[in-house]
């Protein structure tokens, strides 16, 4: 029997070692993925992307192209009090909104949000979109956005966009087409506006826009591809009466999302942007919170890090430490 009672207390001694092992294993873990956050604290979800969903969002996006992503477009949707405006997601030039949000529309969802994603700037059916001229697009989205203040009840709404969809045209809308309004900044439609990788001031396409730019090839050139090719060249007569204005409107608060290696938008640098009265510009480089971070124009919405300083612009006051996790080239991660 003593024999017995010592080996009970020994197997009793090993799986308490063996689940403090465990724990300290998890909260190793926890510690890992650099939230920051208080024991007994809820811990924020992280957004569920892998190397995959781009290329599925992709094939998504080309089988059916005017389908909403995951999360998106619950037109019974209420804003909580913890998220009182909804999120509209404008995706970028030559994509749809399935192949550009299949990570970020899901995550944001989660997090509480009421979430909106519109086609726009071609017809319906076109399996590439955000291709007609600026000012056009800009008006499709601002009935798009007075169709979900109705829809929600809401006062206003924040924008976060891809390339064309956080630059110019959401821009165009806030200053010429109601989403803002200089002399009552309270009656803006808009409270934020979150560009990831925006064509704020116009590109050089990585030299081959300032080819065709030069060559007087623009007009050609969309004529196939699209009149939003032409407007987001540099110097273009749409950047150019953007400009002219400043680059921000009253009481809305700007967020850059921009990665050094962009290919598309270029030089990078021209996607930041400078406050003018009344508003707040947070100009970040990727590499700067995440130094590894390989992600390009393309991968930039199926980044992860990159989404976590989205929901930090939504929610500034409940901002988290970004995880950095590993992002590459065309895929995210």
């Amino acid at each position: 029997m003593a024999d017995r009672s010592v080996s009970r207390g020994r197997s009793n001694r090993r799986r308490g070692r063996w689940a403090a092992v465990c724990a300290g294993f998890a909260l190793a873990l926890g510690v890992g993925q650099g939230t920051g956050v208080a024991a007994g604290a809820p811990v924020p979800p992280v957004p569920r992307g892998n190397i995959l969903s781009a290329p599925v969002a992709l094939v998504g996006g080309t089988v059916h192209p005017d389908a909403p992503p995951a999360g998106a477009d619950d037109w019974n949707c209420r804003p909580s009090h913890e998220h009182p405006r909804p999120v509209v997601l404008l995706h970028g030039t030559f994509a749809n909104a399935y192949d550009d949000w299949g990570v970020l529309s899901p995550y944001l969802k989660q997090l509480g949000y009421c979430v909106f994603a519109p086609n726009y700037g071609a017809p319906p059916g076109s399996r590439i979109k955000a291709t007609a001229h600026v000012p056009d697009s800009a008006r499709e989205i601002a009935g798009y956005v007075d169709r979900v203040l109705r829809a929600t009840g809401a006062h206003q709404v924040d924008l976060v966009g891809h390339s064309q969809g956080g630059g110019v045209t959401p821009r165009w809308y806030l200053r010429f087409d109601g989403g803002t309004d200089s002399a009552h900044p309270e009656r803006n439609k808009v409270h934020s506006l979150i560009g990831l990788a925006p064509s704020n001031h116009g590109t050089t396409a990585s030299g081959l826009g300032t080819l065709t730019t030069r060559l007087g090839l623009d007009p050609a050139v969309s004529a196939v591809v699209g009149q939003a090719y032409s407007d987001q060249m540099v110097g273009s007569e749409v950047n150019t009466e953007l400009d002219r204005g400043g680059d921000t409107q009253p009481g809305v608060d700007y967020t850059v999302i921009a990665t050094r290696l962009d290919e598309v938008v270029t030089p990078y640098t021209h996607q930041f942007l400078t406050a003018g009265p009344g508003a707040t510009v947070k100009n970040i480089t990727i590499q700067d919170i995440c130094p590894r971070d390989l992600s390009e124009h393309l991968s930039i919405v199926y980044d992860s890090n990159a989404a976590q300083l989205v929901r930090n612009a939504l929610d500034p006051a409940h901002a988290q430490p970004v995880g950095c996790g590993l992002a590459l080239p065309v895929l995210g991660g």
